[in-house]
């Protein structure tokens, strides 16, 4: 058992002794049923939050006003929150104000079905007033009672409905659907911060081409992502891409990706990104050419994230990846030298893994993913960049250089011709250095 299960059923058997009606709430009650195990387990309870601060004084208030109180453990925590109904929402996020009601009540203000369910955290008995078990069974997605409201009270549902139904293979019910279809526009009230995280729990899940679909459909791509869109229809070269348009490349390529970590999802699913501004007609070869695409992908794939406000690390990662993803093609004719500096970036790894499903999506030419794959197993027995045989200091005790862009000029022919295998310790590194300084 979990340390925070465990601190949920010890938290629920309080209130209980003390006379409180106590649940385990949404998400934990859903994967349960669907033999996952859940990653947070919340509870629901009649204990107004004054009373569940009086059982529980070490406990944070921070969101006492909406009826949640977080209790903690030695490491671990939960939210206990008070059966309740919702005001207005005026700012498309949070009730202006709370009610504290019935469990009936609470399941009815909830986002979808199966979202909507209690248990008894003894008995294991659920409590279902929303049909949620049902659509559990079925597998389908279901808003709460009128699904237009739902998204209109909270817009970034909007967002978490693509995301459960990609995540848990359910099909979007047909009237929630339709609804989030009119109130596609509502995102714009939503934080990008809100909306990222949203968008790359989609991206690392099993079905997120699916989920591109889903958001191209809806429309919500279009607030948050419209570049997306004008993939579908950039037109490739056949005899490269008979798979089809730039979108059905790139959704293909992301579906190849095998629980990818979120940089490499996000390096994928923008690679391509700037082939729609960068396409021209070769009227001699008679194709589509993209000339510079990477380069101009890369300063998009800049303003995407940073508009979307992801860290500075993760911008600066997948930009990079971008903007070298077509040197991948001119691999065998690099000297050993440029070849193991390409191959020592940090993201070499994940740079691979999306050659690889860049080939495997259109042409499924990998002579270079292979050719990679062997210089990896040939230069695994030592470092691609091993320590130096000369530094700044050395040239200008030994050589009376003076600092400045000669040396680093210098150094880097050194570590050249080391990479090469033709240098080998510093003796002879020295004289390679008075070699040419005297040519």
């Amino acid at each position: 058992m979990s340390a925070q299960k465990e601190l949920a059923l010890d938290t629920a058997r309080i209130l209980r002794d003390a006379g409180h009606l106590v649940y385990l709430a949404g998400g934990a009650v859903r994967d349960q049923l669907r033999g996952i195990e859940p990653k947070d387990f919340d509870l629901a309870t009649s204990a107004t939050p004054a009373e569940v601060l009086a059982l529980f004084p070490k406990s944070d208030a921070i969101g006492e006003h909406f009826g949640v109180i977080i209790v903690k453990g030695h490491r671990e925590m939960i939210e206990v929150a008070t059966f309740r109904t919702d005001g207005s929402y005026k700012d498309g996020r949070r009730p202006e104000s709370v009610e504290f009601s019935s469990p009936e009540e609470d399941a009815q203000r909830r986002d979808f079905t199966i979202n909507g369910l209690f248990q008894d955290p003894f008995s294991g008995i659920i409590i279902d007033h929303v049909g949620g078990q049902t659509d559990l069974e079925t597998g389908i997605l279901r808003a709460i009672g009128d699904p237009k409201k739902r998204f209109q009270e909270d817009a970034l549902r909007l967002m978490r409905a693509i995301r459960f139904s990609v995540v848990t293979g359910f099909k979007i019910e047909e009237n929630t659907l339709n609804a989030l279809k009119k109130c596609a526009p509502l995102l714009k009230q939503i934080s990008p911060e809100r909306i990222r995280d949203e968008f790359s729990k989609i991206l690392v899940s099993n079905n997120r081409g699916r989920g591109l679909d889903l958001l191209a459909e809806t429309g919500l791509a279009k607030i948050f992502l419209p570049e997306l869109l004008t993939l579908q229809g950039c037109e490739q070269p056949p005899q490269w891409h008979p798979e089809g348009d730039v979108y059905i490349h790139t959704k293909i390529a992301l579906s190849l990706l095998d629980s990818p970590p979120l940089h490499l999802a996000l390096a994928v699913l923008l690679h391509d990104i700037a082939k729609p501004p960068t396409q021209t007609w070769d009227n001699e070869a008679k194709r589509f050419r993209f000339n510079g695409h990477d380069r101009v992908g890369a300063k998009m794939t800049e303003e995407i994230l940073r508009r979307l406000r992801y860290p500075n690390q993760t911008i600066e990662e997948v930009s990079f990846m971008v903007s070298r993803h077509m040197k991948f093609m001119h691999v065998q004719e690099m000297r050993t030298a440029k070849l193991k500096r390409f191959m020592a970036a940090n993201s070499f790894a994940m740079e691979i893994e999306l050659h690889r499903v860049d080939c495997d999506s259109s042409n499924g030419f990998r002579g270079n993913y292979d050719f990679l794959n062997l210089k990896q197993e040939e230069f695994a027995n030592e470092p691609l960049i091993p320590a130096p045989l000369l530094t700044g200091k050395d040239l200008i005790d030994k050589f009376s250089l003076s600092p400045g862009p000669k040396i680093g000029e210098i150094l880097r022919a050194v570590q050249t011709e080391q990479l090469e295998g033709r240098l080998s310790d510093k003796e002879r590194a020295l004289a390679f250095v008075e070699e040419s300084l005297s040519t």
